[in-house]
């Protein structure tokens, strides 16, 4: 590939790269020639594995580390980003915390934590890549969750930084455009927490109206479409959950 093509190619952040849904997103991206820009927060040897099949996959990228709960750190992101890509077609803002705390025992800084990770970091790498998504006319993917409206027992702070991206998002789409979309994804089941038990896994699997899990990739296809294909989408926020945000 020339010197030319290489600087053609579309470009992304995708936080939390390692595994799961980040790393199925940067792989669709990579069969698409993308130059990524892979995040990690302590998953090295996994951010490390996926670089390796982006590029058997055809794309291309660099490693960043960071904390998104510490502002040096999302500098840090942001600089390298910036360095890297200089037009950003697209930031995914994937990496986020999931642990329960009884509410009655919450403590405050748990409380913050989480929305350091899950609601601040979001705005933040927004705010500090805005000129570099404006040059490319870029999109902004956040992964929400079905359970911003349908809360889990026992994740009151997670719920509460989901909802906030959800509004976040709306908010975005409105201010941001026509230069700048911003898009949610809520997924449902596509990954299972590693602490899930098989009775806990098949009493979910009743409620989903399509009898199975999801997959990462039902997540990465959907990104995927948005940014090269669906370039009138704005300010929707999508559930891949095979319907069980329908069910009461």
């Amino acid at each position: 590939m020339t010197e030319e093509q290489t600087m053609a190619r579309p470009t992304a952040l995708i936080t939390g790269s390692g595994a799961r849904v980040g790393r199925a997103i940067a792989y669709e991206l990579a069969r698409h020639h993308f130059k990524l820009v892979l995040h990690y927060h302590q998953n090295r040897s996994g951010v490390e594995e996926t670089l390796q099949v982006v590029k058997e996959l055809g794309g291309e990228g660099v490693i960043i580390q960071a904390d998104l709960g510490q502002q040096p750190h999302r500098e840090r992101l942001i600089n390298a980003t910036q360095a890297y890509a200089p037009r950003l077609n697209l930031l995914v803002n994937n990496a986020s915390l999931f642990e329960p705390h009884p509410f009655a025992s919450l403590p405050l800084s748990a409380w913050r934590e989480m929305h350091e990770v899950n609601l601040i970091a979001p705005y933040i790498l927004a705010q500090g890549l805005l000129d570099e998504l404006g040059k490319a006319e870029g999109l902004i993917v956040n992964l929400c969750d079905i359970s911003a409206e349908r809360p889990l027992r026992g994740y009151a702070h997670y719920t509460a930084s989901k909802a906030g991206l959800v509004g976040l998002t709306k908010a975005l789409a409105v201010e941001l455009a026509p230069n700048v979309r911003c898009v949610g994804i809520s997924p449902g089941q596509v990954a299972w927490p590693p602490e899930y038990t098989e009775e806990q896994k098949e009493k979910l699997l009743l409620r989903i109206p399509m009898k199975r899990s999801g997959e990462p990739t039902d997540v990465a296809r959907l990104v995927r479409f948005m940014v090269l294909e669906a370039t009138y989408l704005n300010g929707v926020i999508i559930p891949v959950d095979g319907g069980l945000s329908c069910r009461y």
